[in-house]
């Protein structure tokens, strides 16, 4: 073994001991599907001037929203019920004295002001004095001990741009730093300077800073401070004894934004997860099953560099799971989405390693399987990270543009994206490695895996399909299908509560039901898209819907009465899109940038007509996608939303390995030699990979869609259709479609000489 195989080796190790201490020690934070949380419902109080009508309301949603999300709580649950209520639900809340805390951070006005300082005194005024004050002045007790009398407000929390607790060098208490908008900035700049006027110890050269009718701050001036000059900058620090919990909600607070309503809270309770134990217990041995599936065909393809791949697959998972772990996030059933495409990219960055390997033995038995091995992991590492790179840039763009589930699987794709690529590229390398160095697998190549190229790309050598030949054919059968998709998506889609809104309903039965039951007699009933949660008592049930009329209620009522003996029901109510407008056009846009970014990196790894070939077969795969959901009359909710964008991730990916053979090829292609001769001969020869990567990922998505129930099979026959869809398209339109742009915008033929160089761990260079 090589010195630098051995420190790898041990890094690996340390690597994969240190994320076994953090799983260890260590439990994940589950979103409200997979364990539940605390639901919260609040009536909002209008006034003359500001209505609770229903644009009222949502603009108080959406405050809502922001400040949960700001207080590090994902993918919650916040909606509008009927026209004046908001129905809230946190996951991860599972005690009461959680959700009493979570309902003062979120529930509280949070109106944040700052006023001038007239005077003080150590005292309550009395009734006569407070008479006296002139008009939009009153007397508050201040941080300090003492009662001041403050003007009307200066600057309020519209004119903060920012805010974050932060522990400042030389102090030992945390603060709250404000960012202000240009305008505040100058406010505030006034403000100060005025203040500055007057001498050290005057009440007047204090500033007050006022959230909810209570003085949290208020700082005299600081003497370098000049006489009309003020502090500029549009940055300022409240300081008040904060500790680091109480300074973080206070900047969330003041960062999410005062509400435009009051709210009072008419219901509170801790409700169970909305996927159920048994669901999540199936995806989970879907999900192992599909795992020992997909290892054992590596292995029957592979042999022994297979197994050892296998063995990188399982400490991916490990991995993966610690990085999520160490960076807090909240995993949902979305953000699985995100593993289960990175475990197929993980798949395909062995198998193209594996078969670059079993090239390059092919072409030169003599040099050995570890020189083999090394060339195949060195003439793969292009296509490995362009692929991965993609579908980074994509999920960073997700995160940063989105919200809810969108942001959440853009944080749990990018974390099993950068997994993947160190289980690949790092752990199944140095396993391999070892594995080949043996002296008896050396005498006995044929159990490497790697000394026989396969029986797929012996059949394409011999059979030589001309693939570009009908390139016009591909296309047409390409456009066919999408006129086929556009029109069932004409025709209408069957969009899931949280795009349309619907009605919760909420029951108590005079038996105590198992929550199991209870899903699947409201399943009988027929709402199998219905979410029923299980509420504190094992008789309360919160059922939410789509807008259905009052016969179809009943049926859900007699449902449930089928099982639980007497049904009340304790309330009814209309709610509002969760996947609100806002959120639909964050993921619109979201969508966009991903798309123009990747082509972008594209044009520039590649030429701009690469890169118009790849998005357009993306975008031709999730509505290939969405139409077979139309015609099928299957919902489209949040989980096909985490679904269209992993089918993103799978088709750029396949697309950009089938192209950048094609770019290979054809810089060291002869002079006489037509582009789409090359194309042809290296959209075949990714076909083995295409094949092999495609099985590997499908046992995973069959196992899902056969013992994942309901909501999950929806998920998988969704990515299963991308999955197939997408290998089509790499090959049958993406590449026909870039040998027509090559015709009209032709990429340049660039020799490059092969060098091959022997070290020690470096294998050939290209």
């Amino acid at each position: 073994m090589s010195r630098g195989a051995l420190i790898r080796f041990f890094l690996v190790l340390g690597l994969l001991a240190g994320c076994v201490a953090l799983a260890v020690n260590q439990e994940p934070k589950l979103g409200l599907d997979l364990r539940g949380g605390a639901q919260f419902v609040f009536q909002a109080e209008g006034t003359e001037e500001t209505p609770a009508n229903a644009e009222n309301v949502d603009k108080t949603r959406d405050v809502l929203e922001r400040r949960v999300n700001v207080l590090g709580v994902s993918e919650p649950t916040v909606v509008r019920q009927g026209e004046d209520r908001i129905l809230v639900e946190l996951p991860g809340v599972t005690n009461d004295e959680e959700a009493a805390a979570a309902e003062e951070s979120i529930g509280r006005t949070a109106k944040l002001t700052a006023h001038e300082v007239f005077r003080s005194q150590p005292t309550e005024p009395t009734e006569a004095e407070t008479e006296k004050l002139e008009d939009g002045h009153r007397v508050l007790l201040s941080d300090q001990g003492d009662y001041i009398e403050i003007g009307p407000a200066e600057l309020t929390g519209e004119d903060v741009s920012g805010a974050d607790g932060v522990l400042r060098e030389q102090r030992v208490d945390y603060i709250v730093a404000l960012d202000f908008t240009g305008k505040g900035g100058d406010i505030w700049g006034d403000l100060t300077a005025k203040a500055a006027c007057n001498p050290s110890g005057d009440p007047k050269r204090r500033v007050a800073i006022v959230l909810d009718e209570e003085v949290i701050t208020s700082p005299q001036v600081n003497e370098d401070v000049g006489c009309e000059v003020g502090i500029r900058g549009g940055n300022t620090d409240i300081t008040g004894d904060f500790s680091q919990q109480e300074a973080k909600e206070l900047a969330a607070l003041i960062e999410g934004g005062s509400l435009p309503l009051e709210l009072t809270l008419i219901s509170d309770r801790l409700v169970g997860p909305t996927l159920g134990e048994k669901a999540i217990d199936a995806s989970l041995q879907a999900g192992v099953i599909g795992i020992i599936l997909t290892g054992l065909f590596i292995i029957a393809v592979y042999r022994l560099v297979g197994a050892m791949a296998t063995i990188a697959l399982a400490s991916y998972a490990l991995l993966a799971y610690a990085m999520l772990l160490a960076l807090g996030s909240t995993l949902t059933l979305p953000g699985l989405a995100g593993f289960v495409l990175a475990i197929g990219m993980a798949i395909d960055a062995n198998v193209l390693v594996f078969e670059r390997a079993r090239e390059e033995y092919a072409a030169y038995p003599s040099a050995g399987l570890r020189r083999a091995l090394l060339v195949g992991f060195n003439k793969a590492w292009t296509a490995i990270i362009d692929s991965n790179v993609t579908t980074l840039l994509a999920a960073a763009l997700l995160f940063i543009f989105g919200s809810g589930p969108i942001k959440g699987f853009g944080v749990t794709l990018s974390i099993g994206v950068i997994a993947s690529m160190v289980s690949a590229l790092i752990i199944a390398r140095v396993l391999t490695e070892l594995a080949v160095a043996n002296k008896g697998v050396a005498r006995r190549p044929a159990l490497s895996g790697v000394s026989n190229i396969g029986p797929v790309r012996r059949w394409l050598d011999r059979s030589e399909p001309d693939i570009m030949g009908r390139r016009r054919r591909w296309l047409a059968i390409s456009a066919v299908a999408f006129v086929l998709a556009l029109a069932g998506i004409a025709q209408g889609l069957n969009l899931g509560v949280e795009f349309t809104g619907g009605r919760q309903l909420d029951y108590s039965v005079s038996k105590d039901v198992e929550i199991e039951d209870a899903r699947e007699a409201v399943k009988d009933a027929g709402f199998p898209n219905a979410v029923v949660q299980e509420a504190d008592d094992p008789a309360d049930f919160t059922i939410r819907t789509g807008k259905i009329s009052d016969d179809e209620e009943q049926q859900i009522a007699d449902g449930l009465a089928s099982i639980g003996g007497d049904v009340t029901k304790e309330d009814d109510q209309t709610i509002g899109a969760s996947l609100g407008q806002e959120l639909r056009e964050k993921a619109l846009i979201a969508f966009g940038i991903a798309l123009l970014a990747q082509l972008l990196y594209m044009a520039v790894r590649f030429k701009w007509t690469f890169g118009v070939a790849a998005v357009v077969a993306m975008f031709h795969d999730v509505v290939i996608v969405l139409g077979i959901f139309a015609w099928l009359d299957k919902p489209i909710d949040g989980i096909f939303l985490a679904a269209a964008m992993t089918i993103v991730g799978l088709s750029i990916n396949d697309t950009v390995v089938v192209f950048d053979r094609v770019r290979e090829r054809w810089w060291g292609s002869k002079p006489e030699e037509e582009f789409e001769e090359v194309a042809n001969r290296a959209a075949v020869e990714t076909v083995p990979r295409t094949v092999n990567t495609g099985l590997g990922a499908m046992f995973i998505l069959a196992a899902l869609a056969v013992l994942g129930g309901n909501t999950l099979r929806d998920f998988a026959i969704a990515l299963l259709i991308g999955l197939v869809v997408g290998t089509y398209s790499s090959i049958f339109m993406a590449t026909p479609m870039l040998t027509y742009l090559q015709e009209k915008w032709p990429m340049s033929r660039v020799k490059k000489e092969r060098v091959v160089r022997d070290t020690e761990d470096s294998g050939a260079v290209v």
